[in-house]
């Protein structure tokens, strides 16, 4: 799943990686045996919230550094600190309430939020997860997209009981296209969603804010309204 995570995150020069919920360092050790061709070796810092497992890494003398938190509340790092991000097999216990305190939604908002900013512009990150159903898969993706990522879902071995979902993501700016269709471009079972909210540039049904389309159709809701408005020039 590491291997799938990293083809994924396509990184063709050696990069800083966070691992979130690293556990014992399985997924850090492939990272730094990437080879040279392979664009590696890669750096990794590994965070997870069970100490026994940290110590296991420790005893394993595994070469990324290592933080003991709760990725539940939230990611503590400068802004721009990663490269990448890779989870395998953990986003999805953020959607476990522990007790009446405990806010799923809240957890997995401060979690993509504090990755977001964590992450360099043009970055990207890939989430292997377990989904208990399709409500929990949605809420999920959702809590990305509402962090500003841009966010889809890769399904290996559909409709079995080996099926994995990868949660893919990207950061807006620098090279890479925030839209994430260039990433998974000829996969089968990708389910791509749409993460840009509210852009400052959209208007309602696509017209791009300031056009003369964006112009006339706010003239049209404005009359509605019977409000006065100002003809339009030829």
């Amino acid at each position: 799943m590491t291997h799938r995570a990293l083809a994924l995150l396509q990184l063709d020069s050696p990069s800083l990686i966070l691992d979130v919920g690293c556990g014992s360092g399985l997924s850090g050790e492939i990272l730094s045996a990437v080879s040279p061709t392979d664009g590696g070796p890669h750096a990794w810092v590994g965070m997870d919230i069970s100490a026994s497992m940290l110590d296991i890494a420790l005893q394993r003398e595994v070469e990324g550094d290592l933080l003991l938190g709760d990725i539940g509340q939230g990611i503590p790092f400068r802004p721009g600190s990663f490269d990448a991000a890779i989870s395998i097999s953990a986003i999805q216990w953020l959607c476990n309430a522990e007790s009446n305190e405990t806010d799923p939604q809240g957890r997995l908002s401060r979690f993509f939020n504090g990755l977001y900013a964590s992450l360099r512009r043009g970055g990207r990150a890939v989430c292997q997860f377990y989904p208990k159903n399709e409500a929990q898969r949605t809420m999920i993706s959702n809590a990305a997209i509402k962090a500003g990522f841009g966010a889809g879902i890769l399904e290996d071995d559909p409709g079995t009981k080996n099926a994995k979902f990868y949660l893919v993501l990207t950061v807006g700016g620098g090279e890479v296209q925030r839209d994430i269709t260039s990433v998974v471009k000829d996969m089968h079972d990708v389910d791509v969603q749409d993460a840009r909210r509210g852009s400052k540039f959209a208007g309602k049904k696509g017209e791009r804010k300031g056009s003369k389309a964006w112009v006339k159709l706010k003239k049209a809701q404005m009359e509605k309204r019977g409000k006065v408005v100002k003809a339009s020039s030829k």
